[in-house]
């Protein structure tokens, strides 16, 4: 999803890279630490010194905070952003600090960058250590995870150059799902059984029951598809989350995925004429001058490796998820895609599997798309004794069962649908975030951009604030929660106000000139009382 309000610079002022610090234990042997690195071409001397740079730092740091890993550390060129994505396995962002660029980078923003590659690689191939535990050359690692960013990073490239966030973007929350809000009357909440959760946000209060009926009566039919076996599901609408049955962290992940690869939106703008050529060999093996390939062909999705290790003659497939252009609709409405396997005796394998953080569970991935819903069906791998014989038989029942049922809802829901400012409260731009589900809502992009520059820099600035304080309360107690009120007066006069509450965050601006504090006050407790049922009011 490219990022079309941030800042654009040079792709080779921001660096990524990944590393193992259990590996290269040996002088001579460092470059065994590095499983990525982004600019590839970079030479191999200045990879090495980003991650030993990385790494003191990380040694350094826990001198002062043994307990807490290492999360920003801000230079007078350079800002160093660390996550720490798996036991000993690290992604740093390296970004140039540019101040002709205007570009005031939010820490936690490009954070949830890494977090959210890393989250999208272990439902598709699970963790990292794993993977080097059954492979010790850390040479399938290296090129999965090559393929995986570069597919990713390209959902932020304007040719030659990275977009990515600013304070222009200070109104919007990675790693959430948006939920269908088709109107602002009423909110239910539908609870299936003690472990699935399905949730629904109704336009018309009248009808709101007979909706969520409907909803509930068409999620149990599309998790009996498969029998006796229990399956999954998940409905969007216009890139809306209308229902899950999965836990909040897997709904984050195929949310992601979906509205990047699979959603209507993303289907039709995949004829957009970007180029997407990166020529020569993708062999994984280390060379001179880059630790990973530097190119590969968008001709090919599925891409076959010489190993590293001493044999040299096994070969393994390398899948591509985040490649462009690779779904297509069917006409049963399925979305299908090109083969997809990580077992080279079954390449004509067209099911894509996932891998379940909550439930541990790997699942086929089943797509239907009726107009602008979209929903995805979740099959346990356990379950299927032959893909080319089940699976077929599983979409039969679902257009049996579960056709009728689709349409009705679409045609329910378009009825009620509000369009892209179904989220607009008129006087307010406002960013609304549940992280106990990880839900988010927020002004339309659109509406967000009548904002002055100064109202964006100065949500920005307070937005780093309050995650200051956040990772002081977490150090502080983990299971503490304590309230928290931020309020910053813009150079153009307009008010830039934070609440959090109880697990939930409400950031807002209001530019109108000459307001005192305690009038924004007032219209913060409104909107709460209106909007939220009161959760971010004083009193």
């Amino acid at each position: 999803m490219g990022l079309s309000s941030a800042a654009t610079i040079p792709s080779d002022a921001v660096k990524l890279c990944v590393f193992d610090r259990t590996r290269g234990q040996r002088e001579g042997e460092e470059v065994e630490k590095i499983l990525f690195f982004h600019p590839p071409e970079l030479p191999l001397g200045d990879q090495l010194s980003v991650v030993g740079l990385s790494e003191g730092l990380i040694t350094f740091t826990r001198i002062f905070s043994p307990d807490a890993a290492c999360e920003v550390i801000e230079a007078e060129r350079h800002s160093h952003v660390f996550y720490q994505a798996e036991p000993d396995i690290w992604m740093v962002m390296v970004v140039e600090r540019n101040r002709e660029l205007e570009a005031i980078w939010r820490i936690e923003a490009l954070r949830s960058i890494l977090k959210e590659v890393h989250s999208l690689f272990i439902m598709f191939f699970g963790s990292i250590r794993t993977m080097l535990g059954k492979e010790s050359s850390g040479s399938v690692v290296r090129s999965h995870l090559y393929s995986f960013i570069t597919d990713y990073l390209f959902d932020f490239s304007s040719g030659k150059k990275l977009q990515l966030p600013t304070f222009r973007d200070s109104l919007k929350e990675r790693g959430t799902v948006q939920m269908l809000t088709v109107g602002r009357e009423a909110a239910v909440e539908i609870q299936n059984n003690k472990n699935s959760y399905v949730f629904l946000y109704c336009s018309i209060l009248n009808s709101s029951g007979r909706l969520c009926l409907r909803l509930k009566s068409l999620v149990r039919v599309l998790e009996s598809c498969a029998g006796s076996v229990r399956c999954h599901s998940l409905i969007l609408f216009h890139d809306l989350l209308v229902s899950t049955s999965l836990y909040p962290d897997d709904t984050v992940n195929l949310y992601t995925y979906a509205t990047m690869r699979m959603s209507p939106r993303a289907l039709s703008s995949s004829s957009r004429s970007w180029s997407y050529l990166y020529r020569g060999s993708t062999a994984a093996h280390l060379t001179t001058g880059s630790v990973l390939p530097t190119s590969s062909s968008s001709s090919e999705h599925i891409h076959r490796s010489r190993d590293t290790s001493p044999s040299g003659d096994d070969r393994y497939v390398i899948v591509r998820p985040l490649q462009q252009d690779k779904w297509s609709k069917g006409k049963d409405g399925f979305l299908v895609t090109e083969r997809w396997s990580s077992d080279a005796q079954t390449l004509n394998s067209s099911i894509p599997t996932i891998w379940l953080k909550q439930t541990e569970e790997m699942m086929y991935l089943c797509a239907h798309q009726h107009k602008n819903v979209t929903i995805i069906l979740l099959i346990p791998v356990t379950s299927i004794n032959s893909v080319e014989r089940d699976i077929p038989i599983v979409k039969q029942q679902f257009l049996e069962n579960a056709s009728l049922k689709i349409l009705k809802l679409e045609e329910k829901l378009s009825k009620g649908w509000g369009g892209e400012n179904a989220y607009h409260v008129s006087g307010y731009r406002y960013l609304l975030v549940d992280g106990d589900r990880n839900v988010s809502r927020a002004s339309p992009a659109a509406k967000v951009t009548t904002l002055a520059k100064e109202s964006l820099v100065a949500m920005c600035k307070l937005r780093e604030e309050v995650d200051l304080e956040k990772s002081i309360m977490k150090l502080d107690d983990e299971r503490c929660e304590k309230d928290l009120e931020v309020c910053i007066r813009a150079k153009n006069n307009a008010w830039v106000i934070a609440r959090a509450m109880r697990g939930k965050e409400l950031y807002m601006v209001l530019e109108k000139a000459n307001e005192t504090l305690l009038y924004a006050s007032e219209a913060m407790d409104k909107f709460s009382n209106r909007y939220c049922n009161g959760a971010f009011s004083l009193d």
